[in-house]
């Protein structure tokens, strides 16, 4: 039997996850100083607005409630709604994240706002617009160069972690799960999911995680799969549930954990199937494919899942898409509006 060669925008995006995490632990080590310029900001301010378009949005979307957690007011919003309908900056941190740090809205909201002494950036490139403009931490590794975003979230979310550390939270937990990655079998999931048509990833804590899954997704399965916060889901929308409508839920080891088992119980009763990355304590539900993990919580939950729902969401491409990961009416740096 031939194997189908690997597509070259798969090829690309495997480069960037070989080096993911030594580019993330480089990249917290190396943002020391600018994330203690952050964290003094967001005492003194005590509120936080992070903005974002695509990937960087998912990332602000799950680090939203780790801030929260230490009494900064923090909300995440799209760049692109805050240019459009913004909330007041004074007052606030304000973190603009954007991997190429060149982004048409990044340029804008500079352009129209001037920024503030409290506007801070997250980057990939040291070179970049944003870089140039703000006080920024800069990400190891430099561009990521592949289409979907699998390096840029890691290596994003390990300067949240030094800004996190910055704050006072211990990041032990995390770099112990940033350090030795789960080799966890995605081809039960991938099983569950051959026969749908659509995927929904959902979560309550770890929702940003649900919706950095469900954006890669879509760009490189060219599906039409979603995200939905689970309370969100509760109020309507389960009833598009059928067989060919794959649920994939993300449950940590915190207060929320209930809510996503009852969720979990409620697709497999309309028939759909369900996949749950399982980062907690309770027992697996009857019927679900479960990706276990060790007990974690925010950050720790985060690293420990996020490499193996990138190798799921790749997987689930590749049986579907000739040419996966090569884009057909995106770019990498989306420069229009």
């Amino acid at each position: 039997m031939t194997r189908k060669a690997r597509p070259a925008g798969l090829v690309a995006i495997d480069r960037e996850m070989a080096r993911q995490r030594s580019d993330a632990l480089a990249s917290y080590r190396q943002a020391f100083e600018s994330a203690a310029k952050v964290a003094a900001s967001l005492k003194k301010t005590g509120r936080a607005l992070l903005l974002g378009m695509g990937g960087s949005h998912a990332v602000n979307r799950a680090v939203e409630p780790l801030y929260r957690d230490l009494g900064i007011d923090a909300v995440a919003l799209p760049l692109s709604e805050q240019l459009g309908q913004p909330l007041p900056l004074t007052g606030k941190t304000v973190l603009i994240s954007s991997q190429s740090g060149e982004s048409a809205e990044v340029v804008r909201w500079f352009s129209e706002t001037g920024g503030t002494a409290d506007t801070f950036g997250l980057t990939l490139e040291g070179g970049s617009f944003l870089a140039r403009t703000a006080t920024c931490l800069v990400g190891a590794g430099g561009t990521e160069l592949a289409f979907a975003a699998t390096r840029s979230l890691t290596v994003t979310f390990a300067l949240h972690l030094a800004i996190l550390a910055a704050l006072g939270q211990d990041p032990a937990a995390a770099f112990a799960a940033l350090e030795a990655p789960s080799e966890i079998d995605v081809e039960p999931a991938l099983a569950a999911l051959r026969k749908v048509a659509t995927v929904v990833t959902s979560g309550r804590r770890l929702q940003g995680v649900a919706e950095a899954l469900s954006l890669g997704l879509v760009e490189l399965s060219r599906r039409p799969c979603f995200s939905l916060e689970g309370g969100q889901l509760r109020h309507g929308p389960m009833e598009m549930l059928g067989p060919e409508i794959g649920v994939i839920l993300f449950r940590g080891d915190d207060a929320t954990a209930g809510l996503v088992t009852a969720m979990a119980s409620s697709v497999l009763e309309a028939g759909a199937p369900v996949v749950m990355f399982d980062c907690s304590s309770a027992a697996p539900v009857e019927g679900a494919v479960t990706l276990r993990f060790s007990p974690a919580s925010g950050m720790a939950a985060i690293f420990a899942m996020l490499p193996v729902a990138q190798r799921l969401m790749i997987a689930f491409a590749d049986e579907r898409v000739e040419n996966a990961g090569t884009p057909v009416r995106s770019t990498k740096i989306t420069r229009s509006e």
